[in-house]
């Protein structure tokens, strides 16, 4: 697998209309892996942005490597990065701590039997449940998370776009929370699932990338 890392130009007013919803950085993106263009199975590509010092950084992890002339179609030119990322899974063992960050589709399927439906709704989580929210997935994927060691560091509502079957242009309003902190690595096999396929829902809207940076000493 790959990981990129390429530094958005935002002070291109051009760029601002083109990347106006999470939907135009999907294309963006799949767009930057021409030889998938047309097949029905495209490979996973987990993407997230960051914000670092008011500058704004895509992040990409792909199974194949981007066309490089197309990832840095709306970034700064000669900003994009893409290493190898295997070595870094073999690297990692289970009691491993570490520091990450991940962009979670903050939502949960509410119960409602009214209308005979097998399914609930999906509402946002409270603001109160968020916590517990993403300690509860931390487990299940293989890392344990203090809740003294977590924090929230952004919480938003962002905009997706789609046309249905009728063309009708449809606008949602994707609820966005972004988690910093530090973990241990519980069970590898599971953890490193997380990692090159995500966590939750929206995967290929910008969400469920998790990345983590090893503590040493």
């Amino acid at each position: 697998m790959y990981i990129s890392r390429v530094k958005i130009d935002l002070d291109n007013r051009k760029n601002l209309r083109d990347l106006s919803h999470l939907g135009c950085y999907h294309g963006w993106i799949e767009d930057s892996f021409p030889e998938e263009r047309g097949k029905e199975n495209r490979s996973r590509k987990l993407w997230r942005i960051d914000s670092i010092h008011d500058e704004y950084y895509l992040l990409v992890l792909s199974e194949k490597k981007p066309e490089e002339s197309i990832l840095e179609k709306y970034a700064i030119k000669g900003s994009l990065e893409t290493k190898d990322y295997d070595p870094f899974l073999e690297k990692l063992k289970e009691g491993m701590r570490a520091k990450f960050r991940i962009k979670l589709n903050t939502v949960k399927s509410l119960a409602d039997r009214s209308q005979g439906r097998k399914r609930g709704r999906l509402v946002p989580v409270p603001l109160d449940e968020l916590i517990p929210y993403f300690l509860s997935r931390a487990e299940k994927n293989g890392f344990h998370v203090d809740e003294d060691d977590l924090r929230i560091v952004a919480k938003s509502k962002e905009l997706f776009e789609k046309q249905d079957q009728e063309d009708t242009r449809i606008k949602l309003d994707l609820v966005s929370t972004s988690y910093e902190g530090f973990l241990t690595i519980t069970d590898l096999e599971k953890f490193k699932k997380a990692l090159t396929q995500g966590i939750g829902k929206k995967k290929a809207y910008g969400f469920g990338l998790l990345t983590i940076i090893p503590c040493h000493g």
